[in-house]
């Protein structure tokens, strides 16, 4: 899975996590200092926010551009010495374009945040002190809020428009592998449908699922600081009383709380649909051969197959329906989560209208990043199930020793998924 499209894979990301961890304690250790070399200056904490499309071309986005683009460039040349591969254009450079990208587009998200404090207190004034804001004043923040947007699209559907093909090109080197491997490969049991769909799946799920990853981690980065910035206007959390940095850790508690309970109530489900896999491989199997054999696919084995799937499906619908109404008792208090954490300071009076949305708006972003796991865990189990498939699969052509989970009920007995 990895391999085929990645250099020497568990040194490669171990390299790329240590690398991108010092670009990242390089910048805020000596970055503000680099750029001071170039003539490059830095706002304070207590700057105004830059609102509209400027916002992504002051002098210190740009030296940070340079600064991404050189450690990304650096690690490059590295590894295109190191490890030479045949899809290292896209699984570098690729990789650290999508990187960037994802950081990119999270910044938009910021810019829209700056924008919404103004524009909100414009609108709290225009409705408290009539005739105190013209219509021009509104109008020229909606445009602003409109030249923002216009960039996310376009940013939105070239970020996506890339990631597909990025994600395609990993099928296909997964695709490669595996047909050189399939006069050893075919034997075993699922072969066709592990290279087919189980690819096919892995990659769709990849797509979205390391997408948001990576936008997440993103989010985090750039919403954090402001986070902690906006727990100024709230001293105080309900029942705990004063908390330094208190929004932070209030959207820390409740992402944790979430992950923790779907994980546990949850643990069950990647074995389960695993298994499910399993057997509606058998059970498809049987019915292509019973295309061109007629002694094959006979209503008693089909019978005893599909009953295996039904008794799979049965158990997975009973463990879906406590997960589903944890789930939704979660995403449901979740909406109210931060109106009841900031309700003793909107009694007091002691923020606008504007700082308000700007605090809802970077507690959502914050706490839906760290809730990655729980807005993602129906898709992680599918995304393992296959996982474990492929693994499998891997193992059984390679020759090494099988997972227990590699045998399935068939037809009422344990059959190994190892070639014949």
């Amino acid at each position: 899975m990895f391999k085929s499209f990645f250099p020497r894979p568990p040194l490669f990301f171990l390299s790329a996590l240590l690398w991108t961890a010092v670009g990242v304690a390089l910048w805020y250790w000596l970055g503000e200092t680099v750029g001071g070399w170039f003539g490059v200056t830095f706002p304070g904490e207590d700057a105004e926010p830059v609102l509209g499309l400027r916002y992504f071309v002051t002098p210190d986005f740009l030296f940070f551009y340079l600064w991404c683009a050189a450690f990304l460039a650096a690690f490059t040349l590295f590894w295109f010495r190191f490890s030479p591969h045949p899809w290292q254009w896209w699984a570098i450079p690729g990789s650290g374009l999508i990187l960037f990208s994802s950081y990119f587009g999270v910044q938009v998200a910021v810019s829209l945040n700056n924008w919404r404090g103004p524009f909100f207190d414009l609108v709290q004034k225009a409705l408290g002190e009539p005739g105190t804001v013209t219509a021009a004043e509104i109008y020229g923040l909606i445009w602003t809020f409109a030249s923002i947007a216009f960039v996310a699209v376009a940013f939105f559907v070239a970020s996506n428009f890339f990631i597909s093909h990025y994600v395609f090109r990993w099928r296909t080197a997964m695709n490669d592998y595996y047909t050189r491997e399939w006069p050893r490969a075919r034997r075993i049991e699922g072969a066709s449908q592990r290279v087919q769909e189980d690819t096919m799946r892995f990659a769709d799920i990849m797509q979205g699922l390391g997408a948001a990853f990576i936008d997440s981690v993103m989010t985090l980065f750039a919403f954090l600081p402001i986070l902690a910035a906006l727990s100024d206007n709230v001293p105080e959390l309900p029942i705990i009383g004063a908390v330094p940095n208190s929004l932070v850790w209030a959207a820390l508690f409740w992402s944790v709380f979430g992950t923790v309970l779907l994980a546990v109530v949850g643990v069950k489900l990647p074995g389960l649909n695993f298994r499910n896999q399993r057997v509606e491989a058998a059970y498809r199997k049987e019915l292509v051969y019973g295309e061109d054999d007629p002694s094959r696919a006979d209503p008693m084995t089909v019978r005893e197959l599909f009953g295996a799937v039904r008794t799979n499906y049965f158990r997975m619908y009973m463990h879906y329906a406590y997960f589903n109404a944890f789930r939704s008792f979660y995403f449901q208090a979740d909406n109210i989560f931060g109106y009841l954490i900031l309700t003793p300071t909107i009694a007091a009076g002691k923020i606008t209208f504007g700082a308000l949305q700007q605090i809802l708006t970077a507690f959502n972003q914050v706490s839906g990043s760290f809730q990655y796991l729980v807005n993602s865990w129906t898709t992680i189990i599918e995304l393992i199930s296959i996982y474990k498939r492929l693994k499998g699969f891997e193992a059984a052509f390679l020759g090494r020793p099988l997972a227990g989970i590699e045998t399935t009920v068939v037809a009422g007995e344990e059959v190994p998924a190892s070639p014949s």
